[in-house]
């Protein structure tokens, strides 16, 4: 029985077992993949890179990461894979914790992305702490239509009088104050809305912009399909993340509101697709 071993980024050791039924070829593929992926930013790859590297398809790429998942070396996301150990898997979301979280910061970001509201426009906004401080930023007084599913803009909304609320339900999920359901998604397929709001748990250029939750992504999904203009909030301390669960690519935006802390190369790649760049003051 082959072995190969990789030290992880808490300096332990992974080691991964090969059968006999498997070639030379595959073993040292697989190696080579554990190594790419070491030698990179945070541990991330895209297939398409690790097959233009390793003179494979991307079929073959994404077996042999298959095969890495189950043994908890790497684990997958969207067109790609994350380097991980046991110790590494990202913790739980909670809605409180991520509020105290640069709470400066996603206040200025609030005040910065409700000031694209126009009265009379029709907005989805997504659950989060940034977007219920976009929604405590909304002017009293305000005439819109706002659409949403979660528990803590629905009250931040409900502030404003002026403001006639379309609320999809479904089950709470309570870390992160989100009610979820197929019928819930539904509602928001069927509506169309002038902008939507959208928040994030990691933003990658290579791999996209993604969510701690699974429940979240057809709901997501859902808002962005059914929205003129896409709009990404987020601070600046979740690029360069990668979160299981993807939803969208950063070209699916049309504008990003964020903090003055945005790395200079993810702003070369949002301006050379054409997204608006608005920072916070």
């Amino acid at each position: 029985m082959a072995q190969y071993c990789t030290k992880n980024f808490s300096c332990q050791y992974i080691v991964v077992k090969i059968g006999y039924n498997q070639t030379m070829g595959k073993q040292e593929r697989i190696q080579q993949i554990v190594e790419t992926l070491r030698s990179q930013d945070l541990g991330v790859s895209s297939i398409r890179e690790l097959a233009g590297r390793l003179a494979v398809s991307e079929m073959t790429i994404r077996r042999d990461l298959e095969l890495l998942a189950r043994d908890n070396v790497v684990r997958l996301v969207h067109a790609g894979a994350v380097l991980v150990s046991q110790e590494s898997a990202p913790p739980r979301y909670s809605l409180a914790e991520a509020g105290a979280r640069m709470a400066e910061e996603k206040r200025r970001i609030g005040r910065r992305a409700a000031a694209l509201i126009q009265p009379q426009d029709i907005v989805i906004v997504d659950s989060g702490s940034t977007t219920e401080s976009l929604v405590n930023a909304i002017p009293d007084g305000l005439p819109l239509t706002l659409i949403c599913f979660s528990l803590n803009i629905l009250v931040a909304a409900h502030r404003n009088k002026e403001c006639r609320i379309v609320f999809a339900g479904g089950e709470l999920h309570e870390n992160t104050l989100m009610f979820e359901s197929p019928e819930g998604a539904q509602l928001i397929r069927r509506s169309r809305a002038n902008k939507a709001f959208l928040s994030a748990s990691g933003v990658s250029d290579r791999l996209g912009v993604t969510c701690a939750n699974s429940y979240e992504v057809e709901t997501k999904k859902a808002a962005i399909a059914s929205s003129l203009q896409r709009i990404l909030v987020t601070d600046s301390s979740k690029f360069g993340r990668i979160h299981p669960s993807h939803f969208a690519e950063l070209q699916d935006f049309s504008a990003l509101v964020t903090d003055a802390g945005l790395p200079a190369e993810s702003a070369e790649f949002l301006r050379a697709n054409g997204i608006q760049i608005l920072l916070a003051e």
